[in-house]
């Protein structure tokens, strides 16, 4: 599974400004509405109620929520690098600026999880994790996450 399978360029927000880890989640799914034609309100409401569970804060400034919607019919990502960290009740109680909004299929079940682990994979790598906060291209943060995938096939 390839991360720009999931991801297309316009789903990338290199540059987002937020205040808040709930107005994080808002522009997110707003984002993720767009992208997948699923009301704004149906993708918060998924993703909070996963964070409520506890937090994707998965550590060193990365972020991966995740649901299952029953009106996608494909595996779908959103990926946002923010221009300030916002606090996100994280792992390691760092503040937040990348992350990788993942809605899966309900029926998913392995394939969602195979892409959090791949998501995953990824933003550990050190290295492409300082390009992408390095960057505000949205063209250029894809090629990042697929060139990540080529090399880790």
């Amino acid at each position: 599974m390839d991360l720009s399978d999931l991801i297309e360029v316009k789903a990338i927000m290199p540059a987002l400004k937020a205040n808040s880890k709930k107005q994080l989640l808002q522009l997110l799914a707003e984002r993720a509405a767009a992208v997948t034609g699923i009301p704004e309100r149906e993708v918060f409401d998924i993703i909070l109620q996963r964070e409520r569970l506890g937090s994707t804060g998965v550590g060193n400034g990365i972020a991966i929520p995740h649901g299952k919607l029953s009106g996608i019919n494909r595996i779908t990502g959103v990926f946002a690098r923010l221009e300030v960290p916002v606090e996100f009740e994280a792992l390691d109680d760092q503040p937040v600026d990348l992350v990788f909004l993942l809605l899966a299929p309900e029926g998913a079940g392995a394939d969602h999880l195979k892409a959090l682990s791949r998501i995953a994979r990824v933003l550990r790598d050190a290295d492409t994790v300082t390009k992408i906060r390095g960057t505000r291209d949205a063209a250029a943060i894809h090629a990042l996450l697929a060139e990540k995938q080529a090399d880790a096939a």
